[in-house]
């Protein structure tokens, strides 16, 4: 990631003094500044390579390029100095050939001879390509550096993997942790088993869950609220999303929805008009009735929607165990919502009332040991939910998720995906069959606790190693 836009200063290698850089920079300009490099910064970069890795240090006979270097994903940052000459840089991309699942890995640090020391071009390097992986959706990171050079890694947050030998010489495998998906997940649910110390929710078998089971019924209540900066940003969506989630929560309780109340805070009449337009629109695209509700005007945007439901046996988000096979069932149709790229894929408001119907009938018709309808905390978030309620760790299959085309694999485990069930069953089970969305395994519960990511080559790489909520798992 750049440390500063140069295009604020077209046709200039390096930010002029003046007011305009000392606003942003400060008095003192700095030694270097980093960018991702255009065919000019590769260039240097490349023959900066050649004057280190083949003259200086003999690794290659006659230069270092690899295949690495074709691969048109290949990101190269470069840092600059004064006079904007190349002083160093990195290369990062995907770790494979084929889709990007996410697996990203650097190489090829290197700065120039006069500039290495106290200068601290070498970190600043490895932090930005840090970054610019995160960026991309990277999910594992690594880099194999000279064993030299461990030291300087294992300061800057790295973890050493394996001693390796390449061209002749000690290297290390090593791995940035990659925190995303724990960083959403502290933020989102694991405040919930503090907060809701003292309630007795659910009953037995179920804490945790989408919904809750009325005792001595056959009803089902769940209930969500929308963000309140949503609701004022895009009101329409948000109406939309507070029908949506709340029917996917029956949905994976096995429940059939009958009815939906709304409670509605607004400014005034024309901003609840709008809230209420999308509401009603997904109300009538699912074909279920709004029973009634509650609107105040005159104060801070609101929206919360309670849906009930009805099923005689519902299906628990803590019935999984150890060896059950896990199953990704999502609707990978439509794209991101505009205004929330990476974070909430739109995938329902463009389908039909039969297609939608569909969606939401699946658990019910399939009926597997345990669901979660994924929401706010993401696939693999939920999937913590579920483990956590069940007992268990869980194993998830990167390369085996149903995933949109062209969609990060970052962004995907951590966006709200529109309709997407994880369920857990025996390996017979046959899983879901729910219209347009697709389905597939992709992954198994464990004994040992925590979700952790399964790549390609074998690895494994935490994705969450605390309990995702602290409410435990469900009661016998």
């Amino acid at each position: 990631m750049r440390q500063a836009s140069f295009p604020l200063f077209p046709g200039l290698p390096f930010p002029p003094d003046g007011p305009i850089c000392d606003a942003l920079l400060g008095e003192a300009r700095p030694y270097f500044m980093i960018e991702e490099a255009d065919e000019g910064g590769v260039a240097a970069y490349r023959a900066l390579r050649k004057r280190v890795f083949v003259v200086e240090q003999g690794l290659f006979p006659r230069h270092d390029l690899d295949e690495r270097d074709e691969d048109p994903r290949t990101v190269v940052l470069v840092a600059r100095d004064r006079a904007g000459s190349v002083i160093g840089g990195v290369r990062l991309g995907p770790a494979r050939g084929g889709p990007d699942i996410g697996w990203w890995h650097g190489g090829r640090l290197i700065v120039r001879p006069t500039d290495r020391g106290g200068a601290g071009v070498g970190p600043a390097l490895v932090r930005a390509a840090c970054a610019r992986a995160e960026a991309a959706g990277a999910l594992r990171f690594e880099a194999t550096v000279q064993a030299r050079a461990e030291r300087l890694f294992a300061r800057l947050g790295w973890h050493a993997v394996r001693p390796v030998t390449l061209m002749g010489r000690p290297h290390v495998l090593m791995r940035r942790p990659m925190g995303r998906i724990a960083a959403l997940v502290a933020a989102t649910k694991q405040p919930l088993g503090p907060l809701l110390a003292g309630f007795h929710l659910g009953g037995p078998g179920f804490v945790g869950d989408d919904g809750a089971p009325v005792p001595g019924s056959d009803l089902v209540a769940a209930c969500d609220a929308i963000l309140p900066a949503m609701v004022e940003r895009d009101p329409d969506w948000a109406g939309w999303c507070s029908v949506l989630v709340n029917l996917n929560d029956l949905s994976a309780m096995g429940a059939a929805p009958v009815g939906l109340l709304d409670a509605v805070g607004a400014k005034d009449a024309a901003a609840a008009a709008r809230v209420l337009g999308g509401l009603r629109r997904a109300a009538e695209a699912y074909g279920v009735p709004v029973l009634g509700g509650h609107t105040q005007l005159g104060v801070p945007a609101a929206l919360a929607v309670t849906a009930l439901g009805r099923t005689t046996d519902p299906v628990p988000g803590g019935g999984g165990l150890p060896g059950h096979r896990l199953r990704l069932t999502a609707d990978l149709g439509g794209g991101w919502r505009p205004g929330y790229t990476g974070r909430q894929w739109d995938s329902t408001s463009h389908r039909r009332t039969p297609e939608l119907r569909a969606m939401l009938d699946a658990v019910a018709a399939a009926r597997p040991a345990a669901a979660k309808d994924v929401s706010m905390s993401g696939i693999a978030g939920t999937l913590g939910m579920l483990a956590e309620a069940s007992g268990c760790g869980a194993v998830l299959d990167v390369a085996a998720l149903p995933r949109p085309d062209g969609v990060a694999m970052g962004d995907w485990l951590t966006c709200f995906p529109g309709f997407a069930m994880l369920t857990a069953a025996p390996p017979s089970h046959p899983g879901l069959s729910a219209g347009p969305a697709a389905g597939a395994v992709c992954g198994e519960l464990t004994r040992t606790p925590g979700v952790r990511l399964r790549w390609p080559d074998g690895e494994l790489t935490d994705a969450l190693t605390t309990p995702a909520t602290g409410l435990g798992p469900a009661d016998p």
